[in-house]
């Protein structure tokens, strides 16, 4: 915590002593959160700047670090047990917030390049003046808006456009009341359940928490438009919030034959949960995916006269 405190000297006055005699903050608290993420940005991850709007949703870092480091481990398979890195490696967030977590510590950890999907205008304003305020992430990151909130591919994948892997952090609920009251079961646990209202959209903003039909009518869409993008992305994958709803999402994506599927578990600290990936690509396309985009090439030699 000492160190996080240089890293971002505001964090200090949200640090307070816990049950445990362990320094830590209130994570019922929005702003502490968003403190505590600036420095683990800046210490871990030398991000010169780093904010979101007021009751935007405010990602726990570790989690999402540790979705990346999964994803990358399923590239690492094509590539002779080895994370390709650098900008070559293209990735597309669908639905990056406000926050841009994803892409920003994909490309400080490994080097690669993002493109995030938007549906919301402000949230797009956000991510295009944390890329203008770290000098690193321009050219190397870019956000495009989803004019159709019902669309997931269609208009942000390009004519001849790939990418090695998506990731996405689907919204959960099915309506506003449902996400209200994930919103204070989360603020009572965090409290030792004592009896505080949760804040309004408390660690995001409606189009981040819910959509209609939930959580599992968005990953079937999503399942469904990645069969038209089938050759334009090796690895599909998408975090699924409950170890219950994993049966569907297998039995949704059988429907549309990908070559390989995949339900990867993860864990930090005590909290458990899961992705599932999948890819249209049979194994001899995806040796020619890495052939002809990650292998490094021997470098020409000058002839000696």
């Amino acid at each position: 915590m000492e160190a996080l405190i240089k890293s971002h000297p505001p964090l200090k006055a949200c640090v307070k002593m816990n049950e445990y005699g362990n320094e830590s903050i209130n994570f019922s608290d929005p702003y502490a959160v968003k403190m505590l993420n600036t420095a683990l940005l800046k210490h871990f991850y030398s991000v010169d700047y780093w904010d979101i709007p007021e009751e935007y949703l405010c990602p726990p870092i570790p989690g999402r670090a540790d979705y990346l480091l999964y994803a990358s481990d399923l590239l690492a398979e094509r590539n002779y047990g080895k994370i390709p890195m650098g900008a070559k490696v293209r990735c597309l967030d669908i639905g990056t917030g406000a926050n841009l977590i994803y892409p920003i510590i994909g490309h400080q950890e490994y080097g690669w390049s993002f493109v995030g999907s938007e549906v919301d205008k402000n949230s797009i304003q956000s991510v295009e003046n944390i890329i203008a305020k770290n000098p690193s992430f321009q050219g190397n990151i870019e956000v495009r808006l989803q004019k159709y909130n019902q669309n997931i591919f269609r208009g942000i994948i390009q004519k001849n456009e790939y990418f090695d892997v998506v990731v996405c952090n689907p919204p959960f609920h099915a309506s506003a009341a449902e996400a209200q009251a994930g919103s204070q079961r989360k603020v009572s646990n965090l409290s030792k359940g004592k009896t505080i209202e949760a804040p309004l959209n408390f660690g995001g903003q409606s189009h981040e928490l819910w959509c209609q039909g939930g959580e599992e009518f968005f990953l079937k869409n999503m399942v469904m438009e990645s069969r038209d993008f089938s050759k334009s992305v090796l690895w599909f994958s998408s975090l699924i919030s409950k170890d219950s709803r994993v049966k569907t999402a297998i039995a949704t994506l059988k429907k549309f034959r990908p070559k390989q599927i995949k339900v990867i578990p993860m864990g930090t600290g005590n909290k458990v949960s899961r992705f599932v990936a999948w890819t249209f690509l049979t194994l001899d396309e995806q040796k020619e995916w890495q052939k002809s985009r990650w292998e490094e090439k021997p470098s020409a030699t000058k002839k000696s006269n």
